[in-house]
């Protein structure tokens, strides 16, 4: 096999491990609400590495693939917002054994989720997460594997192949991986400084090693000021787009405003009061409070 095919093959395996039932429960209502469109649900993010115990704790993260978006919704209004500024975020409660268990997920159809994972897409939020393991809890049938296998394992030639040129082919796959995520954290939104990609590799270190050593045979070359400036150009447009998908989950994710004070409170540490009507319209409040997050460094 060449080495596109045995990363992929050891991303397929990756995808079918076992999820605690907790997982596979709440992954269940995910689809149910979306049930004539659902391809397969996909489990990933921190919530991976943490044992079914502490999950009740937790805020799950899933993609929903789907195959159409005119079917998965009611409303023509939210399959065209998915079309046009893919993925829709939703917000899901469900119980499991007696214990509430809370998701947030995302739905996106496959064609778009494969696009999302082209070294051509400067949007780095697909392949920045698929590049890292996940798993896929649910699929309508064995035709939906391979297609996604694919497109994880081209996420992580992406990610590797931006990369590269930055710290230099004698680089150590740690070292790869780390300026990786550094990158991609500094293209979008967030809280995280550097430490946080040390710690994600350090986490799966072994996987990565392996990811790293199939994957540098099938990416290809380039020098670092190129990708220097590539990177600038992401961050451009990545931080543009994730802004103006965090105005759009205001119209579909429930208590918005609240999760991602969380968010940014379990982030960095930056707590920002707001009022209930800042909560009754989070749309017209989300650009005052996105500056008052910047000016006290939530995110930079």
């Amino acid at each position: 096999m060449d080495a596109r095919t045995e990363l992929t093959a050891l991303i397929a395996q990756e995808l079918a491990q076992p999820v605690p039932a907790a997982v596979r429960s709440i992954a269940d209502a995910v689809r149910a609400r979306h049930a004539e469109a659902a391809l397969g649900v996909l489990f990933y993010g921190s919530c991976l590495r943490k044992p079914e115990t502490l999950l009740a704790d937790s805020l799950l993260d899933f993609y929903l693939l789907v195959d159409d978006y005119g079917r998965a919704y009611r409303g023509a209004m939210m399959a065209f917002a998915n079309k046009l500024l893919p993925p829709n975020v939703f917000y899901l409660e469900a119980r499991h054994d007696g214990v509430t268990l809370r998701c947030k997920y995302a739905v996106i159809s496959l064609a778009q989720f494969q696009t999302g994972m082209s070294p051509a897409t400067d949007n780095v939020s697909l392949w920045a997460r698929f590049s890292q393991q996940s798993r896929l809890v649910w699929a309508r049938d064995a035709t939906v594997i391979q297609p996604v296998a694919a497109a994880c394992a081209e996420a992580v030639l992406t990610m590797l192949g931006n990369a590269l040129p930055l710290v230099g082919s004698s680089a150590t796959a740690d070292a790869v991986w780390q300026r990786a995520f550094e990158e991609t954290y500094r293209a979008e939104v967030r809280s995280e400084d550097s430490s946080r990609a040390i710690e994600l590799v350090n986490a799966d270190v072994e996987r990565y090693r392996r990811t790293y050593a199939l994957a540098r045979d099938a990416i290809g070359g380039g020098t670092a000021d190129a990708s220097a400036a590539a990177w600038r150009r992401r961050r451009r447009t990545s931080k543009l787009l994730n802004f103006a998908r965090l105005v759009k989950a205001t119209f579909t994710f429930d208590g918005a405003l609240d999760y991602v004070l969380w968010k940014v409170k379990r982030h960095s540490g930056v707590v920002l009061p707001v009022t209930d009507w800042q909560r009754r319209h989070p749309l017209l409040s989300a650009p005052v409070l996105a500056w008052k997050l910047y000016r006290r460094g939530a995110f930079r």
